[in-house]
This record gives C-alpha cells, structure tokens and sequence, in this order.
C-alpha cells in the first residue's frame, strides 16, 4: 500500500489515556510517511460515567461506537485497549495491528507505600473490577471493598485527596499559631517547609487532589499499572506490584489494539504496528475468555507470556466474594497456541470454572445482561 501523502483517520476515546495511547500508535505510523488524524469519539461507556464497568453489559461499552464508525467507512481504523476488545468481533472488522504490549499485571497504590498484606484491618480498597475485587477478598477476606469510577487521574486524586488535605491543614494551622506566638507547645507539629513551599513541591495530580472532594476514603485502590505509566502517573505514586502469575490480571490487559476493515489497509498495519509475541499472548488469553465466557461480568484473569516454544499460561476465576477459587497454569504449544488454549479452557470449564462464571452472572440485575448498543 502507497502511503506517501495518505492521511488516516483512526479513531480513539477522548480520556487523556486514550489519546496518550494512541499518539503512540500515531508516531508509529508516522514514521512510515503517513499523516495520521486523530478523531475522538464519545463512546457508550463514556456516555454512561456514573455505573460500574460491570453493569455497562457485555463487554465493549467503550469499543462499538468507535468500531462502527470503521465499519461505515466514517474512520479508517480505531485504536483501543485490548481488554476492552469484545471477542465477538464483527464479520469484516480485523484487530489489524497489536503493538508490543506494556507490563499486564495491576498495581495496589496507597498514599503511603504499604503492602497488601500490611493494610490495617477491614481496610477500604477502591476497585470497579469483580476481577480485582475478588483476587483482593481472595487474599485478604477483611477488606472492604468499594466502588471506584473515573478516569486514571480521578481514581488516584480520589485515593490521595484525604491525606494531603489533612497533611496541608496541619501546616496551615501550625503557621497560624506561630502567626499568634502560640508556638511554646511541645506537642505541636513542626515542619520544615512553609505550606507554600510544600504546595509548590506537589505533583499537578496531587495538586487537584487538595482540591478534590470525597465521598469515600480510601487506604488503598487497585489499578492498572499500564495505564498508570501512560499517563504519567506513575512515578508520582508509592504502589506494590502485584504477581501476574498469580494476583491475575485482565485478558488482554496492558495491550492495545488497533481495529480496521479486513484488507490492504488492515495488512499494512500489521506490517507496521504488530508485535508477534504479543498477538499470541492475546489471542491465547481472549482464546480462553471465548470460551469460558466470562466477559466483564465475572472476576476471571488469564494471563499469558511467550516462553521460547511454550507459552505460559495463568487463568483464574472466582466467585465474587473470593471465597471459591480456582486457578491453574500450563505451558501451551507456541505452533498450536490457539487450539491448546481452546483445550486449556475446556479442561477448566469441567473443573468448575464454568459453574463459577455462570453464577457469577446470575449474581448481575437483570439490565447489567443487555447487548451494548
């Protein structure tokens, strides 16, 4: 395909992390003497902020709007979140390109740097995710876990808000009573920065946090570290890495995905864009959501990695409350990754995993179970 002088027109949601990723993708191609526009577009999941990710139905609130946009001819190819990605793709629509993927596995960030395991006692941890919230009941039976919507940005301003809040009324007050000569007691705190200069060392993120206001306090939430890092956030944060092989994230997650109409332009892309060891990770772990059937409405995670000839391969589904779990991993075939990982499932499937899936959207009200539109 000749790109000299061609202009794209490639879809994306308008979140800042959607657009950081896809101006990846942009520079990528680029490269290849492309000019690349990007479009925003407001998609189902966006329309509807104020529910849980779990409720928006089947999985692709934050996808269709963009993919039919492609299939109309309206855009020319779409850029997503590989997770977000539903298996049921339409007939002519190919993931055309999945760049090399970015670390998978999700982090546990506090304000302070501590660790799952140390978190007081009925701890409140914020997560949207069935998946999440069930490997943290799972671990940890005490906490208690609440809803946690928004954009990265919000999510982390809604965890850091309290503390800085309070950390930035202590040293207003401290400066008013020495203000008042009232400085002769013992007990009162002494800081080595004016509040000024504590606010002008702040982070933009941490910044609008002082001027955010929460409902719920949380000690720590539990996020992404892939959408962490892109947007930036990441190096402003005291966070502890959670094991992929066993604290399982996402199928998909940490990957994007970049749709188009099946042809000579969905070939170049893969020529351009495609990262081979991750497009058999994917197609591995969205081979066993296929199967199992879990969607967005049951805490499942598969996470898959190239291992030479082997691709390792962790699943576990639970029930939502943590308290029934099964988990297993298994080395498939990297010449036949896509039929062992249909056999990976089945043998799951009869070992229970199925059953957990299936009450797991019983358990969903009724319109969470409607076909995104």
């Amino acid at each position: 395909m000749s790109t000299r002088g061609r202009t794209l027109q490639v879809g994306t949601r308008g979140s800042d992390l959607a657009l950081r990723q896809a101006s990846t993708v942009k520079e990528t191609l680029e490269q290849r003497r492309l000019t690349v526009d990007l479009v925003e577009v407001q998609t189902t999941g966006d329309q509807l902020r104020e529910e849980l990710i779990h409720q928006l139905g089947t999985t692709g609130a934050f996808v269709r709007s963009l993919d039919e946009k492609v299939i109309e001819g309206e855009l020319e190819a779409a850029i997503h979140s590989m997770k977000d990605v539903p298996t049921d793709q339409p007939e002519d629509l190919v993931i055309a390109g999945i760049p090399e993927r970015a670390h998978p596995g999700d982090v546990l960030v506090t304000p302070d740097g501590t660790n799952l395991e140390d978190l007081p006692e009925g701890a409140t941890v914020g997560t949207s995710s069935l998946r999440r919230g069930a490997q943290l009941l799972a671990a940890r039976s005490d906490l208690t876990i609440e809803p946690l919507r928004g954009n990265v940005d919000t999510r982390v301003e809604k965890l850091l808000a309290p503390t800085l809040q309070r950390d930035h009324e202590r040293r207003l007050e401290a400066e008013s009573e020495d203000e008042d000569d009232e400085g002769d007691d013992e007990d009162a705190p002494t800081f080595e920065q004016t509040a000024e200069e504590w606010f002008n060392g702040l982070a933009e993120v941490e910044r609008r946090a002082l001027e955010r206001e929460v409902e719920t306090e949380y000690d720590a939430i539990c996020l992404a570290e892939a959408g962490l890092k892109r947007s930036g956030l990441l190096h402003h944060l005291e966070y502890q890495r959670l094991d992929p092989a066993s604290f399982v994230p996402a199928p998909g997650q940490g990957a994007l995905a970049v749709t188009a109409v099946d042809g000579e332009l969905a070939e170049f892309l893969y020529d351009v864009l495609d990262h081979p060891p991750t497009r058999v990770a994917t197609t591995v772990e969205r081979t066993i959501l296929a199967e199992l059937g879990g969607g967005c409405v049951a805490p499942l995670g598969v996470h898959a990695s190239l291992q030479g000839e082997v691709v390792t391969t962790s699943v576990r589904v639970l029930s939502q409350d943590g308290t029934e779990d099964i988990r297993e991993t298994r080395d498939l075939p990297v010449e036949r990754h896509a039929t062992a990982a249909a056999e990976f499932a089945a043998d799951l499937a009869a070992d229970g995993a199925r059953d957990l899936i299936d009450e797991a959207k019983r358990e969903q009200p009724d319109d969470a179970k409607r076909t995104d539109e």
